[in-house]
């Protein structure tokens, strides 16, 4: 990846952030409060413990079928789909990113998740998905 990215987290789709929370918390992780975001159409959590990885449990909303992480659940189950990066500039990086093959599924958008700092998930097919989260100062 880019020199000036930093990791962020590891999402996971789930079909239920309590259950599958459980397992995380049996191992000593903390979790966040579960946030809804209507612009993607998910429920969010955060799960965090030091020393490593943070993840993301990212579960369908009541509109199941207008949601991105109901196609992953349909066709793989619980199953990790994306890294995320936190990045100064979110327009920049893109740029950056789009020499290297990596396309914009959609322009960034705020991400109650993350504060309302804007989001931009980027696939390129020789290494998958990818969210940038942009750094607030």
């Amino acid at each position: 990846m880019l020199s000036d990215f930093q990791f962020h987290h590891i999402g996971i789709a789930v079909i239920n952030i309590k259950t599958t929370a459980q397992y995380y918390l049996d191992a000593d992780y903390v979790i966040s409060d579960t946030i809804y975001d209507p612009i993607q159409n998910v429920s969010i959590a955060f799960l965090e413990k030091n020393g490593m990885p943070r993840i993301e449990l990212v579960e369908a909303g009541p509109a199941a079928d207008n949601s991105p992480v109901s196609k992953i659940i349909e066709k793989s189950g619980v199953s990790p789909y994306h890294i995320c990066y936190e990045v100064d500039s979110i327009e920049s990086a893109i740029i950056k990113l789009k020499k290297k093959k990596y396309l914009p599924l959609a322009n960034p958008v705020s991400a109650a998740a993350m504060n309302n700092r804007k989001i931009c998930f980027l696939y390129n097919k020789d290494v998958g998905l990818i969210e940038l989260v942009e750094h607030t100062v």
